[in-house]
């Protein structure tokens, strides 16, 4: 059976914070990919439950919002 993703774990470093999952023995279902207006992965936590690690890139619409907010 397929399995939605519903979680977003967004940051603003992906890869140090990807290499850190990593070390720390986090299984990621499906590896990075850099897309056009995103970096991510997919990674399961203790329940199964699927996540998108992501880190939008400066030219994604919502990512000027978010800058906002800090």
């Amino acid at each position: 059976m397929k399995q939605d993703i519903v979680h977003i774990l967004n940051t603003d470093d992906f890869w140090r914070d990807y290499k850190h999952m990593v070390v720390a023995g986090i299984h990621f279902a499906r590896p990075p990919a850099e897309q056009e207006y995103d970096t991510v992965a997919v990674f399961e936590d203790l329940y199964g439950n699927l996540w998108d690690l992501l880190q939008l890139k400066d030219n994604h619409s919502i990512s000027s919002r978010l800058k906002a907010l800090v």
